[in-house]
């Protein structure tokens, strides 16, 4: 403690006191302005010089074929006769004189032009851009930073993450960009736009990373968003998003605005997967994904409590194709796919971007949770094709003896037992071979609650085949003893199969 004064002891440590509170009150403003001016940079100029020259504007050009009329007065357009007047020319054009080659000749390309960006990822010529930039385009030209225009051609296309690879030819080395790792970024991170938009010319853009992780709700399993609040408009679709060490961690690809406009929300594909994309484009031509052939579920309370699980995490099994590497390692129907290749699956949509990250071929462990207990199962990961969408059940038929419908109240269905006559009679198909058809259901159950509808089948239940009615009401028995309050179903619907977990009533 300092001594200020000489006297009166109280009054010194009063003072002492207060001088040590200004003190450190001083301290922590002179740490925190260091802190923030060395987290905060003062200026983008050293980042966006470095980057700039290796982003380039790309234009595509589409035709469309456009009939030259002859011989057609210069009617007013728009009027009450236009399209009369139209049709009428038209089908003269076509009858009056002249061989093929004149009549083609009559007709004229018109130019259909748009606006992009992209970025040099190889100084041989190599450019990463959006699919939906160069789509359907039948001549691209990239404008580079000094203003000479190359022709490209595209090297592959992926439609399903919106990335293109393309190529320009070059006498001399051109300026090239590296990729960054974009698991590092953090939300809060600093990240810089560069694109081309609304076709002003390159500019950059400043902000954070505002969110990791984001889906945009198109259809596509892969969405795997980073957003960023840095201004991203029309045109800047391809451009690079950069970290503070002019690092690409990002392809700009979206943006959500009522406007058309920036409103600070701008989603880029990250550039771990735009990098293994890229890689399979150059090599291939086209994407490779990993394969591992399951229809897939979300893993709710309801589902972790029907089959024990202590975390609501990982992916529910819905759906084994057949042949797939998940049936030929005995990944089964009812199982909860929990690790994958050492990586936690805390949510069902982060398996599908894992397995298509995984090399082919690669056989990996997957932890899986089936019966009450953990399991582990190599499985040797395949390509996925386009066209395996569905798997073939077998068609084989067995019989079994009629019965009478059989209200479940502890679940409240009714059910028939499958035989060869309900098939017939309710039209079932013939891969439908066991079950239990649902005839009626409680509108005031949680069956009806899930969405469980008249003509449905049961096929099993706490990942158990169900053959009668004996088999459902034994599995609610045994999961009343272990105190669960749902058991899990396997519903085959008209479009495959999905698993709904269904809450045991009182009787």
């Amino acid at each position: 403690m300092f001594t200020l004064f000489k006297g009166n002891s109280i009054i010194n440590f009063i003072i002492n006191s207060m001088f040590f509170k200004i003190f450190l009150l001083f301290s922590t403003i002179i740490f925190s302005s260091t802190a923030y001016s060395k987290n905060a940079p003062d200026t983008f100029a050293d980042v966006a010089s470095k980057v700039m020259p290796a982003v380039v504007n790309i234009s595509t050009t589409q035709f469309v074929e456009e009939r030259k009329r002859r011989n057609i007065p210069n009617m007013p357009r728009g009027g009450p006769l236009d399209e009369l007047f139209r049709d009428f020319f038209e089908q003269f054009e076509e009858r009056s004189p002249g061989n093929d080659s004149e009549k083609e000749n009559r007709s004229k390309r018109r130019r259909a032009s748009s606006l992009g960006s992209g970025f040099i990822i190889d100084s041989s010529g190599l450019i990463v851009t959006n699919n939906h930039v160069i789509d359907e385009a039948d001549e691209i030209s990239i404008v580079l930073s000094d203003n000479s225009i190359l022709k490209a051609e595209i090297i592959g296309r992926d439609p399903k993450v919106d990335l293109a690879l393309l190529k320009v030819k070059t006498d001399k080395p051109l300026p090239s960009i590296s990729w960054g790792n974009s698991d590092e970024m953090r939300v809060g991170d600093w990240s810089v736009a560069i694109g081309n938009p609304f076709g002003i010319g390159v500019t950059v853009t400043a902000g954070i990373i505002s969110a990791r992780s984001r889906r945009l709700n198109n259809g596509s399993a892969y969405d795997d968003f980073i957003q960023t609040d840095a201004a991203i408009n029309r045109g800047n679709s391809g451009g690079p998003l950069i970290n503070m060490q002019g690092e690409v961690i990002g392809v700009n690809t979206a943006i959500f605005s009522p406007t058309g406009a920036s409103v600070g929300i701008g989603f880029a594909s990250p550039s771990n997967l735009a990098k293994s994309v890229i890689e399979d484009l150059k090599e291939f031509g086209r994407t490779r994904r990993g394969w591992l052939g399951v229809k897939i579920q979300t893993v709710d309370k309801d589902v972790a409590d029907s089959l024990g699980l202590e975390d609501v995490s990982g992916a529910l099994v819905a759906e084994v194709m057949r042949d797939s590497p998940a049936e030929i390692s005995g990944i089964q129907s009812g199982d909860v796919i929990l690790k994958f290749d050492g990586k936690k699956i805390s949510e069902m949509r982060e398996l599908p971007l894992i397995v298509a990250e995984t090399d082919i071929d690669k056989t990996v462990k997957v932890d899986i949770w089936r019966d009450g207990k953990n399991k582990i199962l190599n499985v040797e990961i395949g390509e996925l094709e386009e066209e395996i969408l569905t798997s073939d059940a077998d068609s084989s038929t067995k019989k079994s003896k009629s019965v009478n419908n059989q209200e479940i109240k502890s679940l409240g269905i009714t059910v028939v037992e499958l035989n060869p006559q309900i098939r017939e009679k309710y039209q079932l198909p013939e891969e439908v071979e066991t079950g239990l058809l649902i005839l009626e259901v409680d509108p005031e159950s949680d069956a009806s609650e899930k969405g469980i509808r008249r003509g449905e089948v049961i096929v099993e239940i706490q990942q158990k085949e169900v053959k009668t009615v004996e088999d459902v009401l034994s599995n609610i028995s045994i999961a009343r003893d272990k105190k669960r309050s749902t058991v899990l179903l396997r519903i085959q619907t008209g479009n495959g199969f999905r698993l709904v977990p269904i809450k045991i009533n009182e009787e």
